[in-house]
Parts: C-alpha cells; structure tokens; sequence
C-alpha cells in the first residue's frame, strides 16, 4: 500500500507560479510511474503530467506544456509540479497518483492516489 499526501496549493493571480509537492509512504524509486491529474468543478479529472522512475521519461499534457515541470526527488520520496504562468483555467484539486506500470497516462493505469490539494488562480 501506498500512501500519498499532497501540498503547496492554494490562491494564486494569473501569471503567478505554485509548487505542489507529493510525499510517498514508500521509497518512489520502487514506484515506476507518478503522476498529476485535476479536476475542476463539474470535470471529468485529467491527466496533466507523469515521470518515470529514473526521470527518463516525462509527459505533459498539451494543456500545461511549457508551463509545468514534473519533477522527482527518490531520496526524498516527493515528486514535484512546478506551475508557472497560471491561467484561471487551471483552478483545479490537483491529485497525486502512483501506478506500478511502467507507461501511465490515464486514471485507470494508476494504482494510488493522493486526497488532492487546491489551486485556485484568480483572473
């Protein structure tokens, strides 16, 4: 089992940056996947970014790239999302999730799953 626990949202102006952090229960160098998915009100919750295990890989989606940086720290067991030039579209919980595959880019390929964090960007 693995337990995830996320941090760092909050209220942020358009334009501003937030760094969300995710703590591992379990050694992340044993996790092959971690990612961040969001929902918005009334939203289906989405895939924003994933790392592989070694940081070799890295996903975005089209909606945050260029803007956001998915991070991890495996001596540490955190994974980070840096968000810059936040847009009010990007108000969302942001969740923090942990699959034990090797490729994962949607909700169902993940295993575990932080209870969210929110960030809120004001216009």
């Amino acid at each position: 089992q693995v337990q995830l626990v996320e941090s760092g949202g909050g209220l942020v102006q358009a334009g501003g940056s937030l760094r969300l952090s995710c703590a591992a229960s379990t050694r992340t160098f044993s996790i092959p996947t971690m990612g961040w998915f969001r929902q918005a009100p009334g939203k289906e919750r989405e895939f924003v970014s994933a790392i592989t295990r070694s940081g070799s890989s890295i996903y975005y989606a089209d909606s945050v790239k260029g803007r956001f940086t998915i991070s991890r720290d495996n001596a540490k067991n955190t994974v980070y999302l840096q968000m810059n030039s936040l847009k009010p579209e990007d108000t969302a919980v942001y969740y923090c999730a942990a699959s034990l595959r090797v490729e994962a880019h949607i909700k169902r390929e993940y295993d575990y799953w932080g209870p969210g964090t929110q960030v809120t960007v004001s216009s």
